[in-house]
């Protein structure tokens, strides 16, 4: 299930980056505790909730956890195709 949702995220053919990439992610989602339905689940709540403001690629979002000593970071990123403007009433 996490090489589905790493290829989900990623649109690079499968290489010596790609692979060591896919290690890091997974080391760090271990030392988070963090599971494929977890990441997943928080992916759909992200969207969701940026979608009710703004019209977002969805096939390009990019979610990915950073980690610098003792520091953990959410990154998550997508481009935006347009706000939504709310109808005055």
């Amino acid at each position: 299930m996490f090489n589905a949702l790493f290829k989900r995220f990623t649109s690079q053919k499968p290489s010596k980056n790609t692979a060591k990439k896919r290690l890091q992610f997974s080391l760090i989602y271990d030392k988070l505790e963090v599971n494929d339905t977890t990441l997943t689940d928080l992916q759909n709540d992200i969207v969701a909730v940026i979608s009710k403001y703004f019209e977002i690629d969805k096939d390009a979002l990019e979610l990915k956890v950073k980690r610098d000593d003792d520091v953990s970071a959410l990154v998550f990123n997508t481009p935006i195709l347009q706000v939504k403007r709310k109808r005055a009433s």
